[in-house]
């Protein structure tokens, strides 16, 4: 089938738009047709309009009651109408319509503004590639060729009510084919962005082709679970269906345990019971290992065995998200899998005890990573994405009082420090990496948050502010800030400004806000170029060193969840949509009778 065939005729070419005028029908063209057809209309017109509504009174309504629901949704002029090209069973549970023109602010203009200069900059120099070059205006393929900014930037198209880009951008994701002879797939970041994109983007526009685009990337990533373990290989050949492992280990924690949200909402969208099973059967590896030896998960694993093979814990890079689905699994299926929440609320509980620290002297909260007994105090911005998950799940699910109050604590003090390591910075930016000061006593434990938190409790709590959450002052001059930075790049990256948009959310404190703002003011003044915005070498000077790079999760994550931090209207509401961890928003659904049978769900 022609691609020109999904487009509407006004918007085909002038051939097959001349093939589909040539089947006009010939008859009812006379004159004396057109005339009684003409004349009925009238009388009925005038039976209608007149003669009925003086039968039956004025006001009368000749049918059901009518109901208040508000204007019908409106579409957009340039609406693409497309039929799915195979059968989906189509969910009962639409999700909520977001409003077309939110209550902005002249702050969330200012991001709004910020996008369409990075968008813009992506359509006219890069498009139909990967990535925008944004020092030299090339561009660039990272991602197969598969247009990676314009999948993972859909949805924001949508939040940012930019709907005449959104339907320009529709006839390239319907002539897309994710079958590539020549290169593997990613599994983990293809998942994330490109079916996490297109899967938003279709809750939020309801457009039928990215339903279908979103079931032929997932059918195409599955051979990745062709393993003697179940858990995914590193990448694919979606074309021939050969995996192959990546970096120099079998698979990172974080990697086999993030695609849970996006193949179990494809698994509800389409109804196809292999996208459920082939993920819940890596919940099912994680929740036996859990209930026997740990609550924490080592960072590198056996694909072979589906078993750890190093004795590293982090919530970095090798791990973030893997913690992260294990709440968001829970509120994505409406409460309906409690093993889930069980897993996170003990992982929540171990990192807590285990990987919050506080600095020496200005007692900064942090996270860190373990080795077998060895406190690596390494601090990583992705990392930072972790005071924002507590936040949600002190609102979001049911726990102890003592471990909600805990969790608050933890998600307050380290949000702090993950600002403060902008605030420390000339550019206002903050670096990739920290490493924290050693107590004087590096015992690998003086500095444990929960102790100080213990004895601080068993003082009576002297002050009435726990440790850690002081928020003492931004220090520019180097030597007292209780750090020394490892990586000094500002990547672009979002998870600072994703736990201040949480923070706000959940407690009101308009504190996050300002702090939000202060960041988005230090990206426009460093990252700006011509063509977008750049990833910055050198936060720690005056003057940064622009890279010729604008990664993808820029405008779908970063930029997103600034816009949505000073909306005015919360246009994402935390208990009906669930961010995945490259903030694309799906809907809270509930598991039908049928799919609970299917799935073994329990009732």
């Amino acid at each position: 089938m022609s691609i020109y065939s999904l487009l509407p005729i006004h918007r085909q070419p002038e051939r097959v738009r001349s093939w589909c005028n040539s089947f006009q029908p010939t008859y009812f063209t006379g004159r004396h047709y057109v005339r009684w057809i003409a004349g009925g209309v009238t009388f009925i017109g005038v039976l209608w309009f007149i003669v009925l509504p003086s039968l039956f009174g004025h006001g009368q309504h000749l049918g059901p009651p009518l109901h208040d629901f508000g204007p019908p949704p409106s579409r957009p002029d340039h609406h693409h109408p497309v039929s799915l090209e195979s059968p989906l069973h189509e969910a009962e549970d639409p999700p909520p319509r977001l409003p077309e023109s939110p209550s902005s602010s002249a702050r969330s203009d200012a991001v709004r503004d910020a996008f369409l200069h990075a968008y813009k900059g992506y359509t006219q120099y890069a498009w139909g590639y990967d990535e925008l070059r944004p020092k030299s205006g090339g561009r660039a393929d990272t991602f197969n060729g598969w247009s990676i900014t314009l999948l993972d930037a859909l949805d924001t198209l949508w939040i940012m009510d930019l709907r005449d880009q959104f339907y320009e951008a529709i006839p390239m994701v319907a002539s897309k084919s994710f079958l590539t002879e020549d290169k593997f797939a990613p599994f983990f970041e293809t998942v994330i962005r490109a079916l996490g994109g297109l899967l938003s983007a279709y809750a939020l526009s309801r457009e039928p082709i990215l339903l279908t685009r979103a079931d032929d990337l997932g059918k195409a990533l599955l051979p990745v679970f062709n393993t003697t373990s179940g858990l995914p290989m590193y990448a694919v050949n979606t074309a021939t269906g050969a995996t192959r492992k990546g970096w120099n280990v079998d698979a990172f924690w974080a990697e086999v345990t993030s695609c849970q949200l996006e193949y179990k909402y494809l698994a509800h969208l389409t109804g196809r019971k292999d996208y459920f099973d082939r993920v819940d059967h890596i919940i099912d590896i994680m929740h036996n290992m859990s209930s026997s030896t740990m609550d924490l998960y080592p960072t590198q694993w056996s694909i072979k065995e589906g078993t750890p093979t190093n004795k590293k814990i982090s919530v970095g890079a090798a791990a973030d998200s893997g913690y992260e689905y294990l709440l968001k699994q829970y509120l994505l299926t409406a409460h309906a899998e409690p093993r889930v929440r069980e897993m996170y609320l003990k992982s929540a509980r171990a990192i807590i005890e285990n990987l919050f620290f506080l600095s020496p002297n200005r007692k900064l909260l942090y996270v860190t990573d373990t080795n077998g007994r060895t406190v690596t105090r390494t601090f990583e911005h992705l990392s930072c994405f972790l005071p924002g998950l507590f936040a949600l799940g002190t609102t979001m699910i049911d726990m102890p009082p003592g471990d909600r109050e805990l969790h608050e604590w933890a998600a307050q003090g380290l949000a702090y420090t993950c600002y403060v390591s902008y605030a420390d910075q000339p550019t206002g930016l903050g670096p990739d990496e920290m490493v924290m000061d050693p107590w004087l006593v590096n015992d690998g434990s003086s500095g444990l948050w929960i102790d100080h938190v213990n004895a601080w409790i068993e003082e009576g709590k002297p002050g009435g502010v726990p440790p850690g959450l002081h928020e003492p002052p931004p220090v520019k001059g180097e030597g007292t800030r209780d750090y020394r930075i490892k990586k000094n790049d500002y990547l672009l990256r979002p998870e600072v400004v994703e736990s201040l948009y949480l923070m706000w959310r959940t407690t009101g404190d308009e504190r996050w806000r300002e702090r939000g703002w202060e960041i988005f003011q230090a990206i426009e003044k460093h990252a700006w170029t011509a063509y977008g915005f750049a990833s910055l070498r050198g936060v720690d000077r005056e003057t940064p060193a622009k890279l010729d790079e604008m990664p993808s999760y820029f405008l779908a994550e970063t930029l997103k969840y600034l816009y949505l931090l000073f909306l005015e209207e919360d246009i994402i509401p935390l208990d009906r949509w669930v961010f995945n961890t490259e903030a694309h928003p799906l809907p809270v659904f509930e598991w039908s009778q049928w799919e609970k049978v299917q799935y073994k769900i329990p009732f």
